[in-house]
């Protein structure tokens, strides 16, 4: 089996040199600074220790709620100008770190740890604060948006600068968004100590949830269980019709579990998956939208479902459990899309799958390593108990842990555990800075009022629209565009909470239940990843092809139409979530949406039984539409027409032309 496997993976795969050069274009997070010898060894240890301290305190370490925050965004803020240079030019130099890197990371985390020294005077103030308390905070936050910058990019600092204006030049903007402006100790007042913004929710779940997931998800990775994921893929998919591409959508879903970001999904995946496909006649373009749409949507699909769904949970009060069951039909329709495209562009295109002897066998690998899912159904398991997060992602690493030990290749060592540690602490660095600057956004729209007035005026205009559909479609729209734009180049967590806290309350006042609600903003949130023209996942596969990025994700975005069509249905339908559902109901809805979403593929596919026109395309996607809705009376109507194009499919010959005959 390991011949067969060096034998399918010999001559494509991007070495592992190529894959950190995407990666640091494409994903800022990837752009760390580079350490050897004892340097080295003082930053991992650095990293192991900030490990086990968030370890300690989510666990058996009680602390007050804000200092628990706190800490943990000192630290993050620290080691943000330890591991992330400030340009290309400064990451080439090994064990460099500037002095001005130094002042800047000592004084950022003092700027946090100082809230956590004078917690108890600072909390009897009852929200008067001293100038020192003032100047402290502002020289703190400038340095986290300068952290911010080098780790998260650009895009999110612009949103946090434009609310935070908006908090003081209120008073300039006349109309509706208009107030009287803030003066600058209020702001800070509000968004930091009063526990509305930096070391709000977002931080908070960063913290804990978050980052004990990021911890099980190294533990995971360590025992091997990404090669396991990329074998089993292509012993289940690999003979079938386009079956690398195939393989590829599995093994990108599979690795999404355990890896909260599309981009480096798109790349870890990809260098393997990506190079595969071309050789056996993708389309460069093609390929690397199948791992970009694959690897996007592996941020949807539970129980996981990336550090967003952990927010959303906090935010909106429901379970994380029940977020995570909600998720679980929309997740399939997204891959039964993606995953018909493909099979249809392979028959289309006449492209078949590996020879068996290149196939590794799907029961000996199971038999040898398929135990290593059991780290998986573990955090299920603890879910479905009723157990919190982190405490079902803390149980689920220790049996990862002991599922290691069983072979000597997935064993878990010491140094395996340290390396795990060092990983889960880097990882954590960016979600906490994005998580706290998105804070500064929450802590804006709860002063100003902002998101009720967002509320008013997308009720007021929608109001002007007789229809109760076309105004719900309206609004729905809107809150779309609003999710992509400002999603764009942002991570998902930051996106997330800064649409959770903008535009779900306007769906929600619209009589949209709340988990609908935000799980429509989450989904175009995600989106963003594959849309053009800002679509790094996309762009960072096209890389790897070296196809062109807007095409690329121009074909991704068709790949994952459902995404864009899926959030829909399941406001006007809350049953598709599971909401209010009975078995019945459940089963149809299954049932109709998956055939719906398999036409609505062909339909932008151009390809059934054969190569469609435009017309039988057209009335392809209005069919797979219909079924989506998943009533009787669309379901019906639906079916009608799926018959008529099988039909024509199948029968219809066109005419030949004089030429042709």
């Amino acid at each position: 089996m390991t011949e067969n496997k060096n034998e399918i993976m010999e001559g494509v795969a991007l070495s592992e040199e190529e894959q950190n050069k995407i990666m640091s274009k494409y994903d800022p997070e990837s752009r760390t600074r580079h350490f050897e010898g004892v340097p080295k060894i003082i930053v991992r240890c650095v990293c192991v220790g900030f490990a086990l301290f968030m370890l300690a305190i989510n666990t058996f370490i009680l602390l007050p709620m804000q200092v628990h925050r706190a800490s943990f965004a000192g630290f993050v803020v620290f080691m943000a100008f330890l591991l992330y240079p400030a340009n290309a030019k400064t990451n080439t130099r090994v064990n460099y770190i500037p002095w001005y890197d130094w002042i800047f990371g000592v004084v950022g985390a003092a700027c946090f740890f100082y809230f956590v020294l004078f917690f108890d005077r600072i909390i009897g103030q009852m929200g008067a604060i001293t100038e020192l308390d003032f100047w402290v905070v502002v020289v703190g936050v400038i340095i986290l948006l300068i952290a911010c910058y080098r780790v998260v990019g650009l895009p999110l600092i612009i949103v946090a600068g434009v609310f935070l204006a908006y908090a003081y030049f209120g008073n300039l903007i006349p109309g509706m968004f208009g107030h009287n402006g803030f003066r600058p100790q209020r702001i800070v007042n509000h968004t930091f100590y009063q526990m509305e913004g930096i070391l709000g929710v977002p931080i908070g779940v960063a913290s804990t949830f978050i980052f004990v997931f990021l911890l099980f998800g190294a533990f995971v990775r360590k025992t091997g269980i990404g090669q396991f994921f990329v074998d089993i893929s292509n012993a289940l998919a690999g003979r079938a019709t386009g079956g690398p591409a195939k393989a590829s959508v599995i093994v990108s879903a599979l690795q999404a579990t355990i890896c909260g970001s599309s981009v480096a999904n798109t790349v870890s995946s990809g260098s393997f998956t990506i190079p595969m496909m071309k050789k056996l006649g993708y389309d460069k373009n093609f390929a690397a939208a199948v791992e970009a749409s694959a690897s996007t949507g592996g941020q949807i699909i539970p129980p996981v479902m990336g550090a967003a769904a952990f927010i959303m949970a906090e935010i909106t009060g429901i379970p994380f459990a029940e977020i995570a069951l909600a998720a679980l039909i929309p997740a399939t329709l997204y891959f039964v899309c993606v995953f018909v495209s493909v099979h249809l562009e392979a028959k289309k295109k006449g492209l078949k799958g590996l020879p068996s002897d290149q196939i590794p066998r799907a029961l000996p690998l199971i038999i040898q390593k398929g135990y290593l899912m059991l780290g998986l159904v573990a955090i299920v398991f603890f879910l479905a108990r009723g157990y919190t997060p982190t405490a079902a992602a803390t149980y689920a690493i220790v049996v990862c842990i002991v599922l290691s030990m069983f072979r000597k290749d997935t064993r878990l060592t010491p140094t395996k555990i340290f390396e795990a540690l060092e990983t889960a602490a880097r990882n954590a660095v960016g979600i906490g800075i994005a998580c706290a600057v998105a804070g500064i956004v929450v802590g804006v729209v709860t002063l100003t009022g902002l998101g009720i007035t967002f509320a008013n005026a997308m009720v007021a205009v929608a109001g002007g629209i007789g229809n109760e559909t076309l105004r719900m479609l309206a609004v729905l729209f809107f809150c779309m565009l609003a999710s992509l734009i400002l999603g764009m180049g942002v991570p998902t967590t930051a996106k997330y909470v800064i649409m959770a806290t903008v535009t779900a309350p306007i769906l929600v006042r619209l009589g949209v239940p709340l988990l609908a609600a935000h799980m429509f903003v989450f989904y175009f949130g995600t989106d963003a990843d594959i849309t053009p023209p800002v679509a790094l996942a996309s762009y960072a596969g096209a890389a790897i092809a070296k196809g062109d990025p807007l095409i690329t994700s121009i074909i991704a975005a068709k790949l994952a139409i459902a995404a864009y069509i899926v959030p829909y249905f399941f406001v006007f339908n809350p049953q598709m979530l599971f909401i209010n559902a009975d078995f019945v109901s459940i089963v149809q809805i299954v049932i109709t949406s998956v055939l719906g979403i398999v036409f609505v593929a062909a339909g932008f596919s151009g390809y059934l039984l054969r190569h469609m026109g435009w017309c039988s395309r057209a009335f392809a996607v209005l069919a797979g539409i219909l079924l989506v809705n998943a009533t009787l009376v669309t379901d019906i109507i639906g079916i009608a027409i799926i018959v008529g194009i099988i039909a024509w499919q199948k029968f219809y010959v066109a005419p030949m032309s004089p030429m042709r005959s």
